[in-house]
């Protein structure tokens, strides 16, 4: 455990303590802040306090930084496409198949497993050794993931999701051939009461969901569009898509069962773009399609 005091000087004089602490240590987030507060690590004269208190000139805080529990899970040494990393912040290449986080059926050989043999600078995200993943994609979708190393990336990370400032933009293929360039899907999503494992667009126990695509080519039977994310629902590209009668190639569960010969929807995370929760620079990175969607798109030019 950590021990560490904070005097507070006049210029801090009444200002909320978790406002103050996380401007001190810029390591802290005003979350892990309060969260370390409701557990009674932080004090103030000796005394335990609520996150709104009003800091006084002449206060002594003291912070008891416990260890970082250990994440339940196996780090394993798997080779992973890195496009960039620091002490804060990577972004990596999820190829097709891997699974993001570990679950039952899949408790090995996930991004998350993968990440605890690579990173070795972990600080820990609330409490627990582990990276942050703040946005996911499906196991059959390829692309590109931004991951948080430590409270202030992550909770920077998640802030910029929330507020729609992060550039996602996919690669898909789908169904049907769409007549018009552009356009823009805005549709409640939410579970599915006929089916718990699916989304649908639905006005019930949703939640709002915002897709913009573009025609890139067209083919006899099937379109090759990029979609860009306002917002980021469970399976929203999947479902909207099929909403507007364009279901991606291959998808077993939103698509026809006659498509192309593909595992798993044609879907590639191709473009993330956010600001560095340290440094304010805007970073932007594009990973080109796999190989497989390669080869479909060969395929339908030659045969459509």
């Amino acid at each position: 455990m950590e021990v560490l005091e904070v005097k507070v000087i006049a210029e801090q004089h009444l200002e909320r303590i978790d406002k103050m602490l996380s401007t001190v240590n810029k390591e802290w987030s005003r979350t892990q802040v309060q969260q370390w507060i409701k557990e009674g690590v932080v004090t103030v004269n000796d005394q335990s306090v609520k996150g709104n208190y009003k800091v006084k000139e002449g206060d002594s805080i003291i912070v008891r930084i416990p260890e970082p529990e250990a994440l339940d899970v196996l780090p394993e040494k798997v080779d992973l496409d890195i496009y960039y990393e620091d002490s804060d912040v990577l972004v990596v290449n999820k190829p097709r198949g891997m699974v993001v986080h570990p679950a039952p059926g899949h408790v090995t050989g996930t991004l998350v497993n993968a990440l605890l043999y690579h990173c070795k600078d972990l600080s820990g995200i609330n409490g627990v050794m582990r990276p942050g993943i703040v946005h996911r994609i499906d196991k059959d979708t390829s692309g590109l993931l931004m991951v948080a190393k430590n409270d202030l990336a992550h909770e920077s990370l998640v802030n910029q999701l929330v507020e729609k400032t992060v550039t996602r933009r996919y690669k898909a293929i789908v169904h049907g051939v769409i007549g018009h360039d552009k356009g823009t899907i805005d549709a409640p999503i939410g579970r599915d009461k006929s089916d718990r494992q699916s989304m649908t667009v639905t006005e019930e126990n949703s939640k709002h969901a915002v897709t913009h695509f573009h025609v890139l080519e067209r083919f006899k039977d099937f379109t090759y569009v990029e979609c860009q994310l306002e917002t980021g629902r469970t399976h929203q590209i999947r479902v909207h898509m099929k909403y507007i009668g364009y279901p991606l190639a291959g998808d077993p569960k939103y698509g026809p069962k006659k498509t192309l010969a593909i595992e798993g929807q044609a879907l590639h995370a191709g473009v993330l773009g956010f600001t560095h929760p340290r440094t304010g620079e805007y970073l932007e990175f594009e990973a080109p399609i796999p190989q497989e969607m390669v080869d479909l798109l060969e395929y339908l030019r030659k045969s459509y």
